[in-house]
């Protein structure tokens, strides 16, 4: 698996190298540091991702709990079900994380991070709820969204995104 997290690869001693990036929710309020490489990335299907990311499935990157270091802020969380719990931005409502109860692993959705593309998905699990129409959706015409404002005469969005670097 590639790792190019924004922060890149720091030096920390002969030979070694520490991966870290930092990455957060939509409003900022929350924050945080991925302090290794992660184990493993993965696509989910399942119904309760759905729900929870509010899309026809969520991304993560697998890391040990120890390696997942809030820096802002607090995770809000919900208890999804016996076994698992998810972390959230109770500001914004951004995903954030999933959690095994009884594991030393902590998920991180993907595109929390800063550098959205710094790791891809190379598992998928939950296939059986995958919505029908993903595939027809991805081979629909696509349109930038500096043509779509234009075409809709909007000048400018006045987003209320953090930044995609830490301040």
């Amino acid at each position: 698996m590639r790792w190019r997290g924004r922060g890149g690869c720091e030096h920390v001693g002969a030979g070694e190298r520490t991966h870290r990036t930092h990455s957060g929710c939509q409003c900022g309020a929350v924050r945080y540091r991925v302090a290794s490489k992660p184990t493993g990335t993965s696509l989910c299907h399942c119904r309760m991702c759905q729900k929870a990311g509010g899309a026809p499935f969520m991304t993560f990157a697998d890391l040990p709990t120890e390696a997942f270091v809030v820096t802002r802020g607090a995770l809000a969380i919900f208890k999804s079900s016996e076994i698992a719990e998810r972390g959230f931005c109770a500001a914004c409502g951004t995903p954030l994380t999933y959690r095994l109860l009884d594991g030393g692993h902590t998920e991180v959705t993907l595109c929390s991070f800063d550098d959205p593309n710094a790791v891809a998905p190379i598992l998928q699990y939950g296939v059986e709820s995958r919505v029908r129409w993903l595939a027809e959706a991805l081979a629909a015409p696509a349109t930038r969204i500096d043509e779509w404002l234009a075409g809709k005469k909007i000048a400018s969005v006045g987003g209320r995104q953090h930044p995609d670097h830490d301040t």
